[in-house]
């Protein structure tokens, strides 16, 4: 077999939530079998979020296209045969039922590649921890010690409006997401 032909990228289908061990997977196989000048790169396109947690900035990285998992590679001969008896794969993306896997065209890939890089610069995309309705806790702060129930969430600026009971009363109070746990 020759690598002459060039290495185009695909889409591979893959059980959700298995997406980093099929790449690890893929790699791994690539090196045993001796493919790597067929295979060229794998990669799981995500994107950092970070998530609240008893107060706590969390970053996590969440797989942004779950299931999918793009590949850089010349499919010729047994390659796409190799890569579909990995566990976890269900298949190339596009392809028809005895027929070769698409390529994705080249304004998809760096559209693609684009987004995965704008997601790894982009970074602080917090996930909003909070609902309307749910009852808190004032871990911060002056109120501190105090529980209230949101009344608003502003997403821009990371607060809450908030409803706490003081001497009888219920008062409106603004306090970010560090200030605050759920009950």
């Amino acid at each position: 077999m020759s690598d002459t032909a060039e290495k185009k990228w695909y889409v591979i289908r893959g059980i959700s939530g298995q997406e980093n061990k099929i790449k690890d997977y893929i790699e791994g196989e690539v090196n045993r079998l001796n493919i790597s000048s067929f295979v060229e790169d794998v990669i799981v396109p995500t994107q950092k979020v970070i998530q609240i947690r008893n107060g706590k900035k969390i970053s996590k990285e969440k797989v942004y296209f779950p299931g999918y998992i793009m590949i850089k590679a010349n499919l010729t001969g047994e390659i796409p045969h190799i890569i579909r008896s990995f566990p976890n794969i269900l298949g190339f993306l596009g392809e028809t039922k005895g027929g070769d896997p698409v390529p994705l065209r080249p304004t998809e890939v760096s559209r693609m590649l684009g987004k995965v890089d704008e997601l790894s610069m982009e970074g602080e995309n917090i996930a909003i921890p909070f609902t309307v309705g749910e009852n808190i806790k004032v871990i911060d702060g002056p109120f501190n010690g105090f529980n209230g129930s949101i009344e608003k969430v502003n997403e821009e600026k990371r607060k809450l409006e908030v409803m706490v009971k003081i001497f009888g009363r219920k008062t409106p109070l603004e306090l970010s997401y560090m200030q605050v746990e759920k009950i």
